[in-house]
């Protein structure tokens, strides 16, 4: 076969094409490279090349003009730095290349042992899978990095605690992915700018007339009976289900031998726990005891709470359905607080700062440390300057 030269006529008819379809200040051209087509582009006063998968030949330009549009597009429209990143995002682009994204999944999840399968699937899979569906659009797919990011964490308000942990876990899959040469470099994830996190809720603590309001609106005694249980000693809902009877110094005790991370230490959990009773009050003052530990050891039920970790959720979708409940929630909302399945919990720590406790013992009785508990209930610590002033007026009644 005769080798062509740069003056046959589909050369020139070519070149005339990009040059009618380009702005003119861009100067976009071809040449041959060892029987390829070779893109070249003069750009701020450097000169830059690319040799593109089709043969230079009258029906190579016809399939290669297609992508050679789809690479001026990236490169002056979409966030590519250079001519080869733009041609290695067209590339990903076009359908006949066929990267599967599951796999890449599955092989990041081997570079990620540390982490447990329940972590795997809280903190990783769900942005992952979102990123999947976004990568196998037929239309609309993101061209690089920051789009793929941008889109898949759309779903997560903006400055939440669960967006920061997606974001995090999908720019560690990227920079694997990238690093690997499993994903084109345009798909680098973006410098990670800190987001500003929206102010924490404040959780109403439940009072002991709503409490009481609750269980007796509450007709299914499984859950009479886990309202109970989450008001008197202060639970976390996932605790429900971690609830045990041991053999104590003076005879029968009521343990949670639930263990929960301690955020910023690695691998750090708190330990299981003697739960102490902090009994809920009638209108009259009177204690009320429910016989709870004597419950427990009988295996009386309670209701379904999920998969590990759902607790609070399930206990939530099940309060959302009772209208007392969002009657309390309304009221809590009017004082800018949030009432949550952690509203029975907070009562626990807001009625031992009521009785004096010291904050060690408040702190052990609610499985957490002093410092944690000054960073959630400080609120509740009785104010020295409430005292001194209500002692001034008694002196002056």
């Amino acid at each position: 076969m005769p080798r062509l030269t740069q003056t046959d006529s589909w050369v020139i008819e070519f070149r005339k094409l990009l040059y009618g379809e380009f702005d003119k200040d861009h100067q976009w051209s071809v040449g041959e490279h060892r029987g390829s087509i070779r893109l070249i582009i003069k750009h701020n006063g450097g000169k830059q090349s690319r040799v593109l998968p089709y043969e230079w030949s009258r029906n190579g330009a016809s399939k290669a003009f297609a992508e050679i549009k789809q690479i001026y597009k990236r490169f002056y429209l979409g966030n590519s730095r250079n001519l080869a990143e733009a041609c290695e995002v067209v590339k990903v682009s076009d359908s006949n290349t066929k990267i599967d994204f599951q796999q890449l999944i599955e092989d990041f999840r081997l570079f990620v042992p540390n982490a447990s399968d329940k972590t795997w699937q809280k903190s990783y899979i769900p942005v992952l899978t979102k990123a999947k569906e976004l990568f196998e659009r037929s239309k609309g797919k993101p061209n690089n990095g920051e789009e793929l990011m941008m889109a898949a964490l759309e779903q997560w308000t903006q400055g939440t605690r669960m967006r920061q942990i997606q974001r995090r876990s999908l720019n560690k899959f990227l920079n694997w992915a990238v690093q690997r040469v499993k994903l084109p470099s345009a798909f680098l994830p973006p410098p990670i700018q800190p987001e500003v996190r929206k102010p924490k809720k404040i959780g109403y603590a439940f009072r002991d007339s709503e409490i009481l309001a609750l269980i007796e609106d509450e007709k299914n005694p499984k859950w009479q009976f886990a309202y109970q249980l989450l008001a008197v000693y202060g639970l976390r809902p996932e605790e429900l289900r971690w609830l045990r009877i041991v053999d104590g110094v003076n005879g029968k005790e009521l343990h949670s031998i639930y263990r929960k991370s301690m955020g910023g230490l690695k691998g750090a959990k708190t330990k299981p726990r003697k739960l102490e009773p902090l009994l809920v009050r009638d209108i009259d003052g009177n204690e009320i005891d429910w016989k709870l530990q004597e419950r427990i050891e009988i295996g009386e039920e309670l209701p379904p709470l999920g998969e590990e970790g759902q607790g609070s959720l399930y206990i939530l979708t099940h309060l959302k359905r009772r209208k007392l409940y969002q009657q309390i929630k309304e009221e809590a909302l009017r004082i800018g607080q949030e009432a949550v399945p952690y509203s029975f919990r907070h009562r626990y720590s807001k009625e031992s700062h009521a009785a004096g406790f010291d904050v060690t013992n408040i702190s052990e009785a609610m499985g957490h440390t002093p410092e944690v508990h000054w960073q959630n209930y400080s609120r509740f610590k009785p104010s020295g300057t409430t005292e001194m002033y209500r002692n001034r007026n008694r002196q002056t009644a």
